[in-house]
Formats: C-alpha cells, structure tokens, sequence
C-alpha cells in the first residue's frame, strides 16, 4: 500500500490459540482440531473417541503476538486503517484423549475444561500470519447498530477531535482498537471493538481523585499527560478503565468551579459535557 504512512505502534501477546493435532513425532494430522473433529466424528463423540483411544495423538496450540500497525488516512481521529500481524509458534498442547478424562460433547473434546497440559515443545518453525485489515470508518459505520456500545465509541473518537488532544499526533499514534467477532441473538455477525493505547512500557497509575485538589491535582494531571505522551491523557485512560476512576474528573470538574484554571476551554467544555452524560468505552 504505497503512499500511506505506516507505522509500527504496538505489540501485544500472550494470548493462545486452538490449533490442530499432531502424533507422538508431531507428524501433522491436521492444522484444525475443531473442523477436522466435526468432519470424522458425524456427530458420534462415543465412536470419535473409541476410533482414537490408543492414537497418542496430540493437541497443539499456537502461542501468538499481535503486532500493530497504523497509517491515518485523513486528519480525522477516526480516519485510518489498522493492520494486524500475527507473529505464531505452535507448540503441543495435551492429550487428544485421556483416559479418565473422557469428554461427552464434541465440544468438550475440541476444547475441554480440564487436561493434562504437556511441556510446550514446538511443532513447527514460527511464522508471520496476516490477521486483518480494518478501515476504522468503515468499522464505525457498523459498531453505530451495536447500541450503547457503539455510541460510546462514537463519542470517545468525537471527545478527541473536540478535545486538546487533537492538536498533537494523530490517534491512530496513541490508539489502537481491540477487535472482537461475535455473533447476537438474530445469528448476526457483529464486532464490538475497545480503544488500547499504544504505550510502551508500564503504564502509570492515574491520579487520585480522591486525595489530591488544587496545584497538586493540576501538576499530577499534566505530569500523566507528559508520560502518556498526549494532551488530556487521563481523561481519555480514564474513559478505557475502571469507572470507580470517575472520582478523578469529579475532582477536575470541582476545582475548576472553584479559584483554579488549569485546563484548555475546549478539554473543559468536553469534561462539562460527559458530566452531563457520562460514558466509557
């Protein structure tokens, strides 16, 4: 994609994958367990299970790392495309069967609650797996039918072009969106999609917007900016964590009706506005 200016921005890993089934000299029999199961099987688990009692097959799974990338695509917060690059290591897993651990469901036999987990030998060189390509307003147009969620979202990228925070990097710098497939009720493909920052290292706690007022508070709120890296950082890091974190902007909110100014016009006049309606993401 010539043209575009992209930019490594974030890794995130250790998270697991279901993968295939191998022999006891990890020869492949299959890269998918679950389709490969739901193929031999007919839907007799009982037979499944006695055709492959003796195999000493083995299950593996793939230890993964996403590698993100972004390029804007307009000034706009939301206009930008994300890549997602997986980085792969299928390693064995567990048993396909065990003995006292027999399953009575396909699904407890594809992905089972309790097993033997085996030492991580690997099964396979690593390799680069392209995930995804998203074109952020293409995903908004859609997340608008996913209800409150949706909104939300809307107003979180909607707060950042009103806010301070526009006036430095693009978003897709400082964000990224975690993206989830799921399927609602009417048997609908839908996404539900999480705004992570692209931070590296270990995050800093927010201010305490229990204990500190006036200068303290001021000085601790542009001191998490700096860190951060972005303007009205906390108020963004506040909206993507925990909302027993509303006390910081109640405390914000407090001092500026009070004697003290230590906030741009249009980062208060979002502030004032959540107030009104409060939200996060």
């Amino acid at each position: 994609m010539p043209g575009f200016d992209w930019e490594w921005v974030l890794t995130r890993g250790h998270w697991h994958r279901i993968g295939g089934v191998v022999d006891a000299d990890h020869q492949r029999i299959t890269t998918q367990i679950g389709q490969w199961a739901e193929e031999i099987s007919g839907g007799d688990i009982d037979e499944l299970v006695a055709t492959y009692f003796d195999s000493n097959y083995i299950v593996t799974q793939h230890s993964g790392t996403t590698h993100f990338f972004t390029a804007p695509i307009g000034d706009k917060s939301d206009e930008f495309i994300q890549v997602e690059l997986e980085e792969l290591q299928e390693v064995v897993h567990r048993p396909l069967i065990e003995t006292e651990l027999l399953p009575d469901t396909l699904e407890e036999f594809i992905d089972p609650l309790d097993y033997t987990r085996l030492q991580p030998d690997a099964v396979d060189e690593p390799c680069y797996h392209f995930r995804r390509i998203t074109i952020i307003p293409d995903l908004l147009h859609q997340a608008a039918q996913n209800g409150r969620a949706g909104i939300s979202l809307h107003r979180f990228f909607n707060d950042w072009e009103s806010s301070s925070a526009h006036e430095g990097d693009h978003f897709c710098r400082h964000w990224v969106l975690a993206l989830r497939e799921y399927m609602n009720s009417d048997k609908e493909v839908r996404w539900s999609a999480r705004p992570i920052p692209t931070f590296v290292g270990e995050m800093p706690d927010l201010p305490s917007g229990t204990t500190l007022r006036g200068v303290d508070l001021a000085n601790a709120i542009h001191g998490y900016d700096r860190k951060m890296g972005f303007h009205f950082a906390w108020f963004f890091m506040m909206l993507s964590s925990k909302s027993e974190n509303f006390a910081l902007a109640e405390a914000v909110l407090s001092d500026q009706m009070g004697s003290y100014d230590y906030l741009p016009a249009r980062d208060l006049q979002v502030l004032r506005h959540w107030e009104k309606e409060q939200y996060a993401v």
